[in-house]
């Protein structure tokens, strides 16, 4: 019961801060649960001025991610696609035993390092002295179009997926280890080596916490690691 209150009382202070376009509709207990799960992150990007916005798709969206960002007219959307998505059901059957609230954050994380590239004009680019690698020789222009896109998509993975270890090393460190082993086994399911969602190399880098050294934000914290990552990635 207690539990129960808890999660209704997390729900209530996310839905309350944040701007939810499914509110009329009513959300369902799943939708529920994974809004009060990214509660802390969400509590995070409002104290600190992002303008963070809840979107609940109320249609079906059997082919979606359950979560994803996007950005518009300056704001970044958390977008939850979970009605008629078994990827939903199956994400959350997936979140570690015992840690499934700690694994929701990292997951909101993620999406706010993809945020904050986003804010500060940046996504795609690389930071300044990296270069791209050439695009392999061949390749029809449609072809070279979608390695350059795949390239860059992986890359900002890399840097979301730093940005929720970050967030895990500040504020649950003692759970590190398991949430870092699971986020790795998440990486590995039908993993197509160098595709967009192949982020192996950011997150072995960052096995242990340390790599991620001891600065306040976890976004500062994230990009020398990530840096690190674009010296093997980009060679």
């Amino acid at each position: 019961m207690k539990k129960s209150f808890a999660a209704l009382a997390a729900l209530a202070a996310a839905l309350s801060a944040f701007s939810t376009s499914a509110l009329a509709a009513g959300l369902t207990p799943l939708e529920q649960r994974w809004i009060a799960g990214m509660t802390p992150v969400l509590q995070h990007a409002k104290t600190a001025g992002m303008p963070v916005d809840i979107v609940v798709q109320p249609q079906d969206a059997p082919e979606a991610a359950p979560l994803a960002l996007g950005f518009k007219d300056g704001r970044c959307k958390f977008v939850l696609s979970l009605r008629g998505n078994p990827e939903g059901d199956a994400t959350t059957q997936r979140l570690p035993a015992g840690l499934e609230d700690s694994a929701l954050e990292l997951m909101a994380a993620h999406e706010l390092g993809h945020c904050r590239r986003y804010l500060e004009g940046a996504w795609f680019n690389l930071p300044a002295g990296f270069s791209a690698t050439p695009v392999p020789e061949g390749l029809s222009p449609d072809l070279q179009r979608a390695y350059v896109s795949m390239k860059s998509v992986r890359r900002e993975e890399g840097y979301g997926d730093l940005v929720a270890l970050g967030w895990t090393a500040q504020r649950h460190p003692d759970q590190y280890a398991a949430l870092h082993a699971w986020l790795m086994q998440e990486r590995s399911r039908d993993l197509l080596p160098g595709s967009h969602h192949d982020t192996l190399a950011w997150i072995k880098l960052a096995r242990d916490p340390k790599a991620l050294g001891s600065a306040p934000s976890m976004f500062d914290a994230a990009l020398p690691v990530w840096q690190s990552g674009l010296n093997v990635d980009e060679d």
